[in-house]
């Protein structure tokens, strides 16, 4: 019999680490194509831009954050991001400031060469975000691209093991995070970022890929932290983490397709298949489907 053809999925991913200016659309879209451009001049097929990239995260007051805020996909930002994807034929992840009607979420949208393919709406809100923000309601959907499937979280989201396993379930290969992280009360300066652990933790229990795109800078008095990265499949970096206080482009080449065929550790365990459904909340399946795991 001929042998089976094992089939592969690269992807060269880039998380884009950048210092967005509060109220500074126009300097902070300019900023991010300058840096998608230089992501895909490394053969970046898959880019993910920080949180809230385009209008700054520290709002002094719901007024400023609505009046900073865009309708999707007709919103200067979502179309500036969609000529760019396809001008440079890759797809673009990236966080926004959303106007619904009267309310505002805090945002990702997906977009590719030919428009948009979906949103992202932050589930978990953080701080005085909950002044600002009604909390996201599309769940945690998982976006089919050219190159597989994947899932977005927003920062805090990532802190919720619940996010990236419900993502896993549906079928997701990787998760695309764009995130503000601040300092954590108790971070030993010499260890590396909690947010880093979590993220590294999420990726080896749920064998999926992540991508983890953060700013840098001090705004308003917030300092946020850096320290962007792309995490493996097993859990271990494969591309940062960037600086604490500098704009880098993190680029990774990746095979999608480990993130299933990888999936058994051993002869016996495989992390999706050995979950106790007949002991814990049966919840935490809803959204999957036969097979993907």
């Amino acid at each position: 019999m001929p042998a089976t053809r094992v089939k592969e999925a690269p992807l060269t991913v880039a998380a884009i680490q950048m210092e967005p200016r509060i109220g500074e659309v126009e300097a902070n879209l300019a900023r991010s194509v300058a840096l998608i451009e230089e992501a895909a001049g490394h053969g970046a097929k898959l880019v993910v831009l920080p949180e809230l990239c385009n209008t700054g995260y520290v709002f002094e007051s719901r007024a400023e954050a609505r009046s900073l805020a865009e309708t999707i996909p007709d919103g200067r930002s979502t179309k500036l991001w969609i000529e760019t994807a396809r001008r440079l034929d890759l797809h673009i992840v990236a966080g926004i400031t959303e106007r619904e009607g009267e309310l505002l979420y805090n945002s990702a949208v997906i977009l590719g060469p030919d428009g948009l393919i979906g949103r992202y709406r932050k589930v978990h809100l953080w701080g005085d975000e909950a002044l600002h923000f009604a909390p996201g309601n599309l769940g945690f959907p998982v976006f089919d691209l050219p190159f597989g499937r994947i899932g977005c979280h927003i920062c805090y989201d990532c802190w919720f093991p619940e996010s990236f396993r419900l993502a896993a379930l549906q079928g997701a290969e990787i998760v695309c995070v764009p995130t503000n992280w601040v300092p954590i009360p108790g971070q030993d300066p010499k260890r590396e970022a909690m947010a880093n652990i979590i993220a590294m933790g999420a990726a080896h229990c749920n064998s999926v890929f992540v991508v983890c795109a953060d700013r840098v800078g001090t705004e308003r008095g917030q300092p946020f932290i850096g320290q962007s990265l792309v995490v493996g499949h097993t859990g271990w970096p494969v591309a940062g983490p960037a600086s604490r206080d500098g704009e880098e482009v993190l680029v990774a080449t990746i095979n999608l397709a480990d993130a299933r065929r990888k999936r058994n550790w051993n002869d016996f365990n495989q992390v999706m298949r050995d979950r106790r459904r007949d002991v814990y909340d049966e919840m935490l399946g809803s959204g999957a489907k036969p097979g993907w795991y």
